[in-house]
């Protein structure tokens, strides 16, 4: 054993080899001090001793992962992950195959630790898209095995009910690369009975529970347990453990394993199959002859089974019911009774069941196991049972304590093989150790002759009446000598009284203790006899999976040599695994329940006693101890302990091993109790150990003590030397910043004198200059500073930049007003400036129009007014938009200026026609509406005037030319509703194409020249005036009256 400070702990020892004094009391008290602290693992050597917490516990974190890998297996406080990372470095770096052996009874832990050990190994071995691929369906072969292997007994709500062994293999790199499992002695008996407040298995808790509605129907299931014989018509609720999530969790786990969708349905189609079996219910008659028969009571059930896997259900039915004898070349058909009809209605669902599991497995292996033929490191791990003692053992008891006998006998061959090979390595004498060899029991069990599995195959064989009472008459005839065999009858011989050994009933004496076996149900279990119309009725199924599984139903390949017997077929299965297990180094891993009601952190002394009985670990130390218990390394010992020696303290130049000698030399500790190895020192007892631990101990006191001195006084000189150098700095900054001080008071004391010098010289030099000019002086500066103070203020306080703002503020002295009025002028100037500057092409014409309308009308006509608001938009017609005025458009040319509707008036009777009026640059043309034909075109410089009323109407008079052509028929006299904009364009026009003003004449009388001579024309405001316009009326032949709104 190599010790580190977590191991030297003398209340609860880390590794039960330095355990002083040893006895299962001192032990189990051991145990019971480090659970308490929740250190729920212990070390005998490199074995694992796992107490069960029952509850979840915070060591198995990423951290604690990083904290043990790659890390010396006694340097850190004993954990799982310690031996899974010892194992998994001597495979990757020494090249050696492991293999992890766990044991403990049921409820102890053991799944869990195989789960750990395989996450653990999954976690630090490399990373990459195909190994995580690999790691994953590892892994994920946990949830699928445990849902169709596991189940919740009395002692454990997640127990397995077989055997696995799984190996895992490497590349030469350690990257993992598959596996293979191998399952041992399923509990195929749960399928048809189990004692109450167990459970069968848990796939059919999981099916019913997290199933859906359709796939229950496919499978004709109801969600309901209570309605299935062989789950005992119980409720199914256990708590902590939700049954719909774990199946959706298997269905995950199997798509990740590669299961097909069509391989799932399968599955969970037998599997219901054999949860229906239980529910087929037989009945007695008679026949003619007087036999006993049986049938079906209820063929509800048959039906849906025979549906579920393609059968014809009289088929199955015949194949319940009768049974197939051969005899010599006969055949005979025999009805079976209701007893022996449930006998092969049971033994057909065990069947069934257990191939099944047989095909899960090897169709796990199938995807995970190397496809390549490189070589490859293997780590087989092992969840096997573990030693068990009930008030009433059977068959499956008898079988799984061989197991564990055999598991027994390579520890202890192997741990001694361990150590004396260690012993030579080092060069240390070996002494031959004296320990319980158990292959005595192993040899009773199964002697190829006369052992007690031999004796059953043969009592099974035998022709004639056969049953447990022949057997055991056998034993206690064959075995009546042997000193680890006893029953009632070789009790009484012996003249040996106890009542403790009951009838029908053979003890033997394992290393664990001894264990009474019930004979009754060996034959059986151990024929474990399916008849063979079932097994053909099967074949004939046309479901595949199922029909699979009966590979001996075809007709074509009967045969008519027995299978062999489960005693066999167990025992082949355990010399195959003890070979793989010689092959590897073994790790241990021994896991034990603390208490019997699964109580979180209770420990049952009693209990954890008679475990660690049969699980030998008191033997187990003992082997460790042979020799010498504890031994180490040179370099770290020296390390440790080299402070016990002043000659090695506190530092050894030469060699590890003199140092090591060096330092025990000086601690005078008996020869015998040590030996120096090749690289190793050897120490024979705890005791030794523990004293040189408490030396330690007692020079680290002393050392620590020494060391805080030292650093004390290191601390309060080095504190003095700062807190000096702070004052000296400080000291040196306080005078310098007072003569600084004292500098700057002179400094200014200097300047007042030299400015009152100065000033005095000055005013006396001055003195004359300065009286004769003072007041011009002063009224100029006030002047100035006003006019100053003034500008800054105006400034600060402009008004808008908008043009129809005309504020200005008041200047603040009269003096200043003919400037203020200046200043605002120009600053109202340059804001319309700017304003100007600013507008677009189109809006600076617009606005001249109104413009040259404000000078031609404003404060002179009532209309104009009205007119500023209203845009000026010249074509009022649409000329491009509408179709009817194309040939208007085309005399426009491009050239228009205004287009509008207006009315002409008759010169001879007053009266009003409709026009269409265009004005362009060069003519002003009036147009028929309706023909939209030009009637009139005159020529801008035929117009001589226009004359308007200064009344809000639209009446105008055109005043033309008499030389020209149109002139000679006289003036125009029109109406328009946009008055202001026409005369005002036509202003425009006429002053562009003549170079002169138009003449306009606002007035209410003027005279107009028509072709019969002038005509005088009065305009009148009265209320007799249409709305819609002016009214126009002829006096005579020479006046017209004209009346305006």
């Amino acid at each position: 054993m190599e010790g580190s400070p977590s191991m030297l702990d003398a209340e609860a020892v880390a590794d039960l080899v330095l355990l002083d004094p040893l006895t299962e009391e001192s032990l189990v008290q051991t145990l019971q001090e480090r659970f308490r602290r929740h250190d729920i693992y212990t070390y005998i050597g490199n074995v694992v001793i796992s107490v069960n917490p029952y509850q979840a516990l915070p060591i198995y974190t990423p951290e604690k992962v990083e904290e043990y890998h790659n890390c010396s297996f006694f340097a850190v406080k004993p954990h799982i992950y310690a031996i899974a990372d010892d194992a998994y470095r001597s495979l990757r770096d020494r090249d050696r195959d492991q293999c992890i052996l766990i044991t403990g009874e049921s409820g102890a832990g053991k799944t869990e630790a195989s789960k750990l050990v395989m996450s653990y190994v999954a976690a630090v071995s490399s990373k990459g898209e195909e190994v995580n691929k690999v790691k994953e369906q590892l892994l994920q072969s946990n949830p699928v095995l445990e849902a169709f292997g596991n189940a919740k007994t009395v002692r454990n709500d997640n127990s397995s009910r077989f055997g696995k062994y799984m190996d895992i293999e490497f590349d030469f790199k350690g990257e993992p690369l598959g596996g293979v499992i191998s399952n041992y002695l399923l509990e195929k008996s749960r399928i048809v009975r189990h004692v109450k407040g167990e459970r069968n298995f848990h796939i059919f808790y999981q099916l019913l529970a997290g199933a859906s509605p359709q796939l229950l129907q496919q499978l004709k299931l109801r969600q309901d347990c209570g309605h299935y014989g062989y789950l005992n018509r119980e409720s199914s609720s256990l708590p902590g453990m939700d049954d719909a999530a774990n199946f959706h969790t298997m269905q995950d786990a199997m798509r990740v394993i590669g299961f097909s969708p069509a391989e799932v349905t399968d599955l969970l189609e037998v599997t219901a199959v054999v949860l229906k079996l239980g529910n087929i219910q037989l009945s007695s008659s008679f026949q003619a002859s007087g036999m006993e028969a049986c049938s079906i009571t209820e063929p509800q059930e048959l039906r849906e089974i025979c549906e579920l896997i393609g059968l014809d259900p009289s088929t199955l039915e015949q194949a319940l019911c009768t049974r197939t004898v051969k005899a010599r070349d006969e055949t005979v058909l025999t009805t079976l009774t209701v007893p022996q009809g449930y006998y092969g209605r049971d033994a057909l669902a065990k069947n069934i069941y257990s191939r099944l599991f047989d095909w899960l497995v090897n169709r796990i292996n199938a995807s995970i196991q190397v496809k390549s033929n490189e070589q490859r490191k293997v780590m087989g791990v092992l969840d096997i049972y573990g030693f068990e003692i009930f008030q009433d053992n059977g068959f499956e008891q008898f079988i799984i304590n061989y197991c564990n006998e055999k598991l027994q006998q390579i520890f202890i061959l192997m741990t001694l093989k361990e150590e004396q090979e260690e012993y030579v390595r080092e060069g240390i004498q070996w002494t031959p150790v004296e320990f319980f060899d158990n292959s005595i029991i192993c040899n009773l069990i199964e002697n190829s002759t006369s052992g007690i599995l031999a004796l059953l195959d043969e009592e099974c064989l035998r022709p004639g009446v056969v049953n447990e009472d022949t057997f055991l008459a056998k034993l206690n005839q064959l075995l009546a000598k042997h000193k680890h065999y006893e029953s009632k009858e070789t009790q009484n011989a012996r003249h040996i009284t106890d009542i403790s050994l009951p009838p029908r009933c053979f003890r033997i004496h394992h290393y664990a203790g001894k264990v009474t076996y019930n004979v009754t149900g060996f034959i059986e279990k151990n024929n474990d006899l399916l008849f063979r119309d079932l097994s053909q009725a099967m074949w004939a199924a046309r479901h595949s999976l199922l029909r699979s599984l009966f590979p001996e139903g075809d007709p074509q390949k009967v045969s008519l040599k027995l299978p062999p017997t489960a005693g066999f077929q167990f025992k082949s299965s355990v010399a195959m695994l003890m070979k793989n297990l010689y092959s590897k180094n073994p790790n241990y891993i021994r896991c034990i329940k603390p208490n019997d009601t699964k109580s979180a952190m209770v420990f049952t002394p009693e209990l954890v006693l008679a475990q660690v009985r049969y699980l030998g670990l008191m033997e187990n130390v003992r082997v460790r101890r042979a020799g010498y218990a504890f031994r180490q390394l040179y370099g770290p010992f020296l390390e440790r302990y080299k402070m016990l020696n002043r000659r090695t303290w506190p530092r050894w130049n030469g060699g590890d091993r003199e140092g090591t000698e060096v330092l025990l030399a000086g601690l005078a500790f008996p020869a015998e109790e040590l030996a120096f190895g090749h690289t190793k020192i050897f120490i024979r007892s705890p005791r030794t150990l523990f004293d040189l631990e408490r030396q330690r101990q007692e020079r680290v006191s002393e050392l620590a003590t020494l060391i805080q001195k030292i650093f004390r006084g290191w601390r309060c000189r080095t504190q003095y030397q700062l807190m000096r150098k702070s004052q000296i700095l400080i000291s040196a900054w306080f005078r310098g910043h007072r003569q600084k001080n004292r500098y700057k008071q002179i400094k200014r004391s200097t300047l007042v004198l030299q400015a009152y010098a100065r000033g005095w010289k000055a005013r006396r030099t001055y003195r004359k200059y300065f009286r004769s000019s003072a007041s011009t002086r002063l009224a100029n500066f006030i002047y100035w500073r006003l006019v100053q103070k003034y500008l800054l203020g105006l400034a600060k306080n402009l008004p808008p930049l908008s043009v129809t703002d005309r504020t200005w503020p008041q200047a603040p002295y009269r003096f200043l007003d003919k400037t203020n009025q200046e200043l605002k002028n120009i600053f109202y100037h340059w804001k319309c400036k700017k304003y100007r500057d600013q507008l677009p092409p189109s809006r600076r014409v617009q606005l001249q129009a109104k413009l040259c309308a404000s000078e031609l009308f404003k404060d002179k006509k009532t209309l104009y007014p009205k007119s500023l608001q209203q845009p000026f938009r010249g074509d009022y017609l649409g000329l491009k938009q509408n179709p009817k005025y194309q040939k208007l458009h085309a005399v426009a040319k491009d050239k228009l200026v205004m287009a509008d509707a207006v009315r002409k008036v008759n010169r001879a009777n007053g009266k009003t026609v409709p026009r269409l009026l265009l004005l362009t640059t060069e003519h002003l043309v009036l147009a028929d509406p309706k023909a939209a034909q030009p009637k009139t075109v005159l020529s801008i410089s035929d117009i001589r005037g226009v004359s308007v009323t200064r009344f809000s109407d639209g009446f105008l008079a055109l005043h033309l030319k008499e030389v020209s052509t149109v002139g000679a028929k006289g003036d125009f006299l029109l109406v328009s509703d946009h008055l202001i904009e026409l005369v005002t364009r036509l202003h425009q026009t006429f002053e562009a194409t003549t170079g002169q003003a138009l003449p306009l004449h606002i007035t209410d009388r003027f005279s107009t020249h028509f072709l019969k001579g002038d005509v005088s024309i009065t305009v009148v405001e009265s209320p007799k005036a249409s709305t819609d316009g002016p009214v126009c009326k002829k006096k005579g032949s020479n006046k017209m009256e004209v009346l305006v709104h």
